[in-house]
């Protein structure tokens, strides 16, 4: 495994970070396709032993059963101060707004609930899992910033935002002398490029982590049209963000694996390494064991010029989808998928 520094802080993270939406009680949220704490804890485990050391859950990922499962694992496999996790919070809700439950107090209702999940004293970095229309900028800002003077949490991310938003939200943060925001978590992968227009390039300019999500578009770019899952089959909303494009996006499938096949790898690997020429430390979801062996040897794989060049050259533009779509500023509890199954707090 490699490791590289995550953005402007001291955190140092493997080349690749093991996504935990997959983990979870398959019984207790928005999945059915989860693992349960048993078979939960072997990915994890292994994903430990192959020198992963960056995880990423959410506080919404099946009512915050994976993050228990997640932090059972690091408690009995690993010292806690040598693993760098990451968690969500969620936006406010209408029940919340209407009980007058400001932001800063939802962040630290937040925090807590996550700490007594992970069973442990501190988070490495926490995510604002998508922009909350209903909340003042500053509350967000100066609520983190409380959690963070606590000792609760060291780093604070972003995800499911646009690349205004975030720079907007670090010029106030530097305005008001608050922590900015280290990384960013969007939705990137080679059959879907938004990010590229103006959130890469923003990044770069003012080294902000990228750590990206669904990096193999929910197995998409992992197989060859065809081959079954439980999550394909399973994932309705995983087939409301990539169903629509699926015609325009098999040349770039059918080339990944074209390239896994001459170089005698698994697709998963040609897909990562792609990914691993743009982006800090992609998240990758597993659930089987061969998953966490894929992104584990993508780090290994180096692909060339023409190599990428000749993946990237059939992607047309794509609209947006999942969360970005979805996150409306009229949209209410009703219209959001992750309100109507999440009860975390």
């Amino acid at each position: 495994m490699k490791y590289v520094k995550l953005g402007n802080s001291d955190l140092k993270v493997s080349k690749v970070c093991m996504g935990c939406m997959g983990f979870g009680d398959p019984n207790n949220g928005m999945h059915t396709w989860t693992l349960p704490e048993r078979e939960s804890i072997e990915i994890i485990t292994q994903g430990l032993d192959s020198g992963i050391n960056f995880f990423d859950t959410a506080i919404g990922y099946q009512n915050g059963t994976s993050e228990q499962y997640l932090g059972k694992a690091i408690r009995e496999n690993v010292v806690r101060d040598d693993i760098v996790v990451a968690t969500k919070f969620l936006p406010r809700s209408e029940e919340e707004i209407k009980n007058n439950i400001s932001g800063q107090r939802h962040i630290h209702n937040f925090v807590e609930k996550s700490l007594e999940n992970l069973g442990f004293d501190y988070i490495d970095l926490y995510i604002y899992h998508m922009w909350d229309y209903n909340t003042p900028m500053y509350d967000i800002l100066e609520g983190l910033n409380e959690v963070i003077d606590e000792g609760k949490v060291k780093y604070i991310g972003i995800s499911n935002c646009f690349a205004w938003q975030l720079a907007k939200a670090n010029v106030l943060a530097e305005s008001e002398g608050f922590a900015k925001f280290v990384s960013v978590q969007g939705h990137y992968n080679l059959i879907f490029r938004e990010e590229e227009r103006e959130m890469i390039p923003l990044c770069k300019t003012d080294n902000i982590a990228t750590t990206p999500y669904s990096s193999l578009a929910s197995g998409r770019l992992s197989r060859l049209p065809g081959v079954e899952s439980k999550r394909l089959n399973e994932d309705f909303y995983a087939k409301l963000k990539y169903e629509s494009n699926e015609s325009k996006d098999l040349e770039i499938i059918k080339r990944v694996d074209e390239l896994a096949q001459n170089y005698g790898v698994s697709m998963t690997e040609v897909s990562l390494a792609w990914l691993l020429t743009k982006v800090t430390s992609p998240i990758v979801g597993a659930t089987k064991t061969h998953h966490v062996e894929g992104a584990v040897n993508s780090v290994d794989l180096e692909l060339s010029n023409d190599d990428i060049g000749y993946l990237e050259e059939p992607y047309v533009a794509h609209d947006l989808v999942g969360v970005m779509a979805d996150n409306k500023v009229t949209a209410g509890d009703d219209d959001k998928v992750w309100a109507k199954h999440t009860k975390a707090i």
